[in-house]
């Protein structure tokens, strides 16, 4: 059985024409699938490093956000123990009143500590990463597959 183009009828204005076949266009040469697919390989990897620079640039904002509150945390703590040492100084030197002063000082500072600390762990809990581009760069093997659509 030969496989010819099938019969067909002139159109009127233009006889040359006729109906589109695709067993008769030429396949891609090797040159041409090289050249889309290393432009492919190209736009992906240029697409690939915007997603990391913009995901790493969100990651490290918050990353600085809770370490600035981990930062106050330690000031915080560093005045607990200063007021601290003060009242126990104070307290046993005088056996007087005076300390417990010390004392109230230092316990609102451990508990503002307490508060920039769980503050600051939920904040750096937070950080994700790069869980898109992470996503994408799993998906790049397929995209050598000339079967499948490549964005």
């Amino acid at each position: 059985m030969s496989h010819s183009a099938p019969d067909y009828e002139p159109h009127p204005e233009n006889p040359d024409t006729r109906p589109h076949d695709p067993r008769m266009e030429e396949p891609n040469t090797l040159g041409t699938l090289f050249s889309d697919l290393t432009q492919n390989v190209s736009v992906l990897v240029r697409q690939e490093v915007e997603l990391a620079k913009t995901e790493l640039k969100e990651s490290a904002s918050n990353a600085g956000k809770g370490a600035g509150m981990y930062a106050g945390a330690g000031i915080a703590a560093h005045f607990v123990l200063l007021f601290l040492s003060v009242a126990a100084w104070v307290g046993i030197g005088q056996w007087t009143g005076h300390g417990w002063s010390a004392v109230i000082v230092a316990v609102i500072w451990a508990v503002i500590a307490a508060i920039l600390a769980v503050v600051a762990r939920k904040q750096l809990k937070s950080v994700k990463g790069m869980p898109k581009t992470a996503q994408t760069v799993k998906k790049i093997p397929s995209a050598f597959n000339p079967k499948e659509e490549t964005r």
